[in-house]
């Protein structure tokens, strides 16, 4: 079911990603999240017979079932979604690479949790570059100084290993939106990497199916692709 839907759809994103990066001028890589949330173990199966190396899931409980089921495939696991503080404890042995550290209650709990682990673990700081209040994180389009003294404080904590920041643009957005909000996080990113302490700019989680290619031509360097691969959420 899923290997014939995914052969397809990864070659259609291959080719709209190779021209993407050409119409930016550049030829840094850019890494695929395959976002199997709401999909059974097969389609991860699938996006690993596939090349696929990193596999994007929402919900803290559905990475966790999926990631013990699955746990011998040569996959990344991404959490993407927001993540509750309860849920930390939980999740933290099972992801990757968290993309969704919204807020410094958050990453003030996962690093406390990281410290009663032993563990370093590798996140993303979600920033709202938009104004868009649905969307969660430190919020760059209101006040990029405040933003910024934030990441510092993240980048500080112990326990954490900050990799990059993550955002999310409106669903439906003419191209002006769409690429205000990449750009303004482009350019964050790149003054995270120049004036705070701890942070390294090695990921910046831009673009999903709707809007990839404008995401790439604006500088990201990751992006989180779902219905293109998979088709439709079976739940």
């Amino acid at each position: 079911m899923y290997e014939e839907r995914l052969a397809a759809g990864l070659a259609e994103v291959t080719a709209r990603l190779e021209r993407a990066r050409a119409r930016r001028g550049g030829d840094a890589p850019v890494v695929v999240v395959a976002v199997t949330k709401g999909h059974p173990p097969e389609a991860v199966r699938a996006a690993a017979a596939a090349g696929l190396s990193f596999v994007g899931e929402n919900r803290v409980q559905e990475l966790v079932e999926k990631r013990e089921l699955l746990h011998e495939l040569p996959v990344e696991w991404h959490l993407i979604g927001h993540l509750q503080r309860n849920k930390v404890r939980q999740a933290l042995p099972h992801w990757t690479l968290l993309h969704s550290l919204d807020s410094l209650r958050l990453a003030r709990e996962v690093s406390k949790e990281a410290v009663r682990a032993e563990v370093e673990t590798r996140v993303l700081v979600q920033v709202n570059a938009s104004g868009e209040e649905a969307k969660g994180g430190f919020d760059l389009h209101a006040d990029e100084e405040r933003a910024l003294a934030q990441v510092n404080e993240v980048a500080a904590l112990p326990g954490l290993h900050v990799e990059g920041l993550m955002t999310m643009a409106p669903f439906v957005a003419e191209e002006a939106m769409l690429r205000s909000t990449f750009g303004r996080t482009r350019a964050f990113w790149e003054r995270c990497d120049r004036e705070v302490d701890g942070f390294t700019a090695r990921h910046l989680s831009m673009g999903m199916s709707n809007d990839f290619e404008l995401a790439v031509e604006e500088g990201s360097t990751m992006v989180r692709i779902g219905t293109i691969l998979f088709g439709e959420r079976s739940r």
